[in-house]
């Protein structure tokens, strides 16, 4: 199923071939080089990455999921990415899921030969019961991970949209997904170890796929992350300092209109930008499915 002699995040970088031998300072240079070659990797992958966002977030507004599948360094970014939706964006469990070879014991540390079982792969994707509603994305730095090829395939058989991430054109991955990001980061500092750019390149598209979706759904007011969950001392003052810059009030002005809105920061901007009481607001929301914006323009009544 692997295409070793097409992958290059397998090939030899010529510019780093004496890395052991140049001094310390040199070192870190060279490899800024080499993950200053990220970003623009990524974003040549732009209309790709919209697309994605756009056939994700249709799925989610139905009641659909985003399952990430991955093996290795790409399991444990989709695992990251799938734990940190949660609290950020208000997200109730389960509606991300994370997938890695191996189980959650492969999260912390390796588990050999997990990678290598496509059965595996699609047996996780049975065992989540995934449907046409979800959405599920394959990441794999050289596109031609069994374990991920064998979720895909099973997630495909069963309806869903299947996207694939990879760092390889062409590659097995392609055979299966109905679109593919490929951001081409080329040969890493260290021969093969795609935890460097590979990695950093996944990365940032899962950050702009997820945060992407969430902004499709209504979670930011600009780019105010408006659901986010006052779980500890630093949230809730993020939430407070929230309402602060989109009401424009004075902190305890805030404090106060928070406490008023049950601590429901969606429900304090509505109250306060449209004058609204806090009940009146949370009816403005609910008619517009939690979308600030359009809460302001449903007329009072």
């Amino acid at each position: 199923m692997r295409t070793e002699h097409t992958q290059q995040t397998e090939a030899v970088n010529p510019h780093t071939r004496q890395i052991d031998q140049v001094t310390t300072l040199e070192m870190v240079r060279l490899m800024a080089d080499e993950d200053a070659r990220v970003a623009p990797s990524v974003a040549a992958e732009a209309e790709r990455i919209a697309a994605a966002i756009d056939a994700i977030a249709a799925r989610f507004r139905s009641g659909g999921r985003l399952i990430y599948t991955g093996a290795g360094t790409s399991g444990r970014l989709g695992a990251l990415d799938a734990t940190e939706i949660q609290p950020t964006f208000g997200i109730p469990p389960g509606r991300v899921v994370a997938l890695i070879a191996g189980g959650e014991r492969a999260i912390t540390g390796a588990i050999e030969g997990a990678e290598d079982d496509a059965g595996a792969g699609a047996q996780d994707i049975a065992g989540l019961a995934v449907t046409a509603q979800d959405a599920v994305i394959g990441i794999a730095a050289s596109g031609g991970t069994p374990y991920v090829i064998g979720g895909m395939q099973e997630a495909r058989r069963r309806g869903a949209f299947v996207a694939g991430i990879a760092c390889n054109r062409p590659s097995p991955m392609e055979e299966v997904a109905d679109l593919m990001i490929t951001p081409l980061v080329g040969p890493e500092a260290i021969t093969g170890s795609t935890r460097l750019k590979a990695g950093t390149a996944q990365k940032m598209v899962l950050n702009m796929i997820s945060s992407g979706v969430m902004i499709r759904m209504g979670k930011t007011f600009g780019n105010l992350m408006v659901d986010v969950q006052s779980t500890n001392a630093k949230l809730r003052n993020r939430a407070r300092r929230i309402v602060e810059i989109a009401c424009d009030l004075s902190p305890d002005a805030a404090a106060a209109l928070l406490a008023r809105c049950d601590g429901e920061v969606k429900t304090a901007l509505v109250c306060a930008l449209a004058q609204i009481p806090p009940e009146q607001a949370r009816h403005h929301l609910r008619a517009a499915n939690g979308i600030v914006a359009l809460a302001l323009k449903t007329p009072v009544s």
